[in-house]
């Protein structure tokens, strides 16, 4: 055995270009599915991650009538020993009290029901960090007309700013990217555009009396920071709940569904007004690893009175999402599937001429006394070098790719941008960590290797020496 794979490894020198035509075959088949199937991956991560922690949690604890019936009658007790339960589980990354309920909110003429939310504005975040998502500047018809008097735009950026009006933004280079400039470029209109496009919202304090408004929700209510909204519905045990209230600052959320409808309130101003006393509605757990969240639910259900407590997952939490990201998946599996369909004709192909234009050479050897089965094996010995080679090859070259992307994800912007908003994710395209999928690509190809001999081969087998030599 030892001189047939010193045989096969001498051949690949033999004739060192059909050696290398061979591996980068087989190369750019592995870098190419892992490049993809990494963002494919990393894309899919990064929707849970946004869609996840944006709101929801990966895990909730709420009163075990709660889930069922979203009566504000089914609150829990936020008290010292829940805390400490939470605190001495591993793998919570934060955790926070919150107070959720439906109210209708209304101004002037315009009504609508909303999910009207409280948070500890300190602790929040944590979580969903509410006070990145506050707009500090919005393009609009107005202020645009006001900026055209001062500056002359190019045409193409002109109408980039007509695609994004009503928009909000939290900073100028994010605008910036949106019209298609670059930070350099837009040096030059920043002032302007600093000058008209500032909104004045700023974030809740602890014992703020004030709300942050979702900004399509602020658009149909007509309201900007410094408004005032109307607050009526149902508290504790039917209680009455009414009042007036201040609009702080208005939120930009990348869900279209939470921006319509979403309103944040201090905690302690929430209790109050729903005659809470300190009870809350539900405890919103973000996780260390996303993995662990099945087994860290399972031991907080273990740990919590089961008579008072339940523990909800995303999955149940957001069905919706979840069915949502597994159709998306099968058709990216499908998709990948295709791919790996055309990976293995194209190195079935490749394996085909190289074990064609050698048959001379197979014909001399058998001539000679080399035995069919022994040929078989040195090729089958050559392609699985090749294979290794190209594999691996092919698996180190991905890395600064899978890397580098991860760190500096693709981030869409101008009319993608705002397609990726509308379906309500975050326009950021990233790669996955090098993790099992890594090897799985390496291991399907060098299958597919092995697979695309078996007919070649068979034709070493099948070989005519006469016919051979005359090749």
């Amino acid at each position: 055995m030892n001189k047939l794979v010193l045989i096969a490894w001498r051949n690949l020198y033999r004739n060192k270009r059909r050696t290398l035509i061979t591996a980068a075959s087989i190369f750019f088949a592995v870098f190419f599915a892992i490049i993809m199937r990494s963002f494919e991956l990393g894309s899919y991560d990064h929707m849970i991650k946004q869609s996840i922690e944006l709101y929801s949690g990966y895990l909730q604890i709420q009163q075990k009538d709660y889930f069922d019936d979203m009566n504000l009658d089914n609150n829990l007790v936020y008290d010292e020993e829940l805390i400490q339960t939470l605190s001495n589980t591993a793998g919570i990354k934060a955790f926070v009290p919150r107070v959720e309920t439906f109210v209708l909110a209304s101004t002037g003429h315009q009504s609508k029901g909303i999910i009207l939310t409280g948070i500890d504005p300190l602790r929040e975040a944590d979580v969903s960090n509410p006070e990145h998502l506050v707009i500090h500047y919005k393009l609009t018809s107005e202020n645009l007309t006001l900026i055209q008097q001062e500056i002359t735009l190019p045409e193409k950026q002109l109408e980039q700013l007509k695609i994004f009006q009503n928009t909000g933004y939290n900073n100028l280079d994010r605008l910036s990217a949106d019209i298609g400039l670059k930070p350099h470029e837009f040096d030059l209109y920043r002032k302007v555009f600093e000058k008209y496009c500032r909104v004045p919202g700023i974030y809740l304090s602890e014992l703020d009396d004030g709300l942050l408004v979702s900004n399509r929700l602020a658009q149909f209510l007509r309201v900007n920071v410094g408004d005032t909204i109307v607050l009526m519905g149902t508290g504790f045990q039917g209680s009455n709940a009414a009042g007036l209230f201040p609009v702080r600052g208005i939120i930009h959320i990348p869900s279209p569904e939470l921006d319509n409808k979403l309103v944040y309130m201090s905690i302690q101003k929430s209790q109050e007004f729903l005659n809470l006393n300190k009870n809350i509605s539900t405890v919103v757990v973000n996780l260390n690893d996303a993995d662990q969240m099945l087994s860290i639910q399972k031991e907080l259900s273990g740990k919590l009175d089961p008579d008072k407590f339940v523990v909800k997952n995303w999955f149940e939490i957001n069905p919706t999402l979840k069915q949502q990201i597994e159709g998306d998946s099968v058709s990216g599996q499908i998709f990948i599937g295709i791919l790996y369909v055309i990976i293995f004709f194209g190195i079935f192909g490749t394996v085909l001429m190289m074990i064609t234009e050698r048959m001379r050479e197979f014909g001399v050897m058998v001539a000679i006394g080399m035995q069919k089965k022994l040929l078989s094996r040195i090729v089958s010995i050559e392609m699985i070098f090749i294979g290794l080679a190209g594999t691996l090859a092919g698996m180190l070259a991905s890395i600064p790719i899978v890397v580098w992307f991860n760190h500096n994800p693709i981030r869409f912007t101008g009319e993608s941008a705002k397609l990726y908003e509308d379906m309500g994710f975050d326009p950021v395209m990233p790669t996955a960590l090098i993790e099992g999928y890594f090897a799985w690509q390496g291991v399907i190809i060098l299958v597919m290797v092995i697979l695309a001999c078996y007919f070649p081969l068979k034709k070493i087998r099948k070989l005519k020496v006469m016919d051979a030599l005359r090749a």
